[in-house]
């Protein structure tokens, strides 16, 4: 059982919802960074997804979009976003999905990738733009590192579609709720209930709804049908507006706190 199936199953024996908190790495510093990803952790959060900034970011809006821009100019890639990994898990057992765009993982080699993702800690990888069809360069590095691949699914995939990535997929389903990109929305799109319950319905892997939850209320609603939310330009705009500054990691605190009480 790999840790990610451990919280799962720990949420399920409480009658929890889980919250997915994303962060990316290096922003606004790695310093910084570290202290926001501890305070996600320390307030609850139960898997944190930790972005490799990228260049072209196509799944993302402008608040994540921005992060990278920040986190590159920091001098994140690949290797700091492990060694922050590694450096979280020196105080934090909290399951960590590695998240990022298959230009930087390509490149620094997917088996060398996944063997030094498992030595950091980290438990999962999710590559948003590696198309299903072209996973078999990628999914047997992973396998054989033990890490999770989490898999997609969108509104535009068809069910055929979302069954194939659940058998090919571990640790969790992460559902999108929209068509478009990433980013804080008042509301969650109409149909995404019933997309979720039937997605919920047809697969064996937990789902996880992201894109677009901003409130307390919008991650009690998408988790009417599945098992966890996924949180990110929410969190990512705290540290925009905080910075370095000390009052950043309680804001995210206190939001955190603030979700969790929501799912349980």
């Amino acid at each position: 059982m790999t840790a990610i199936d451990a919280a799962f199953r720990r949420l399920r024996a409480s009658g929890e919802r889980g919250l997915v908190v994303y962060l990316t790495a290096g922003d606004p510093t790695p310093a910084a960074s570290l202290r926001y990803l501890r305070a996600a952790a320390d307030a609850g959060a139960d898997i944190i997804e930790v972005g490799v900034p990228f260049s072209d970011p196509a799944a993302d809006g402008p608040t994540i979009e921005a992060a990278s821009r920040r986190a590159l100019s920091s001098g994140m890639n690949v290797a700091g976003a492990l060694e922050l990994v590694r450096r979280f898990r020196g105080t934090h057992a909290t399951p960590v999905v590695l998240f990022g765009y298959c230009n930087p993982f390509h490149r620094y080699g997917w088996p060398s990738l996944c063997e030094d993702a498992r030595e950091a800690g980290v438990d999962g990888l999710l590559v948003v733009d590696l198309p299903f069809e072209e996973r078999g360069e990628a999914l047997p590095s992973i396998r054989k590192a033990g890490l999770d691949w989490i898999p997609l699914a969108a509104p535009t995939s068809g069910m055929a579609r979302v069954r194939a990535v659940d058998r090919a997929g571990s640790g969790f389903l992460y559902l999108i709720s929209l068509t478009g990109v990433t980013g804080v929305r008042k509301t969650l799109p109409p149909k995404v209930a019933a997309w979720t319950r039937k997605v919920a319905k047809a697969t064996r892997l937990p789902v996880a709804v992201g894109f677009g939850i901003s409130t307390p209320a919008m991650a009690a609603a998408a988790t009417r049908h599945a098992d966890a939310a996924v949180v990110g330009s929410a969190c990512v705009k705290i540290v925009e507006r905080n910075g370095r500054g000390p009052r950043g990691p309680a804001e995210l605190s206190r939001f955190v706190r603030s979700l969790k009480k929501a799912l349980r």
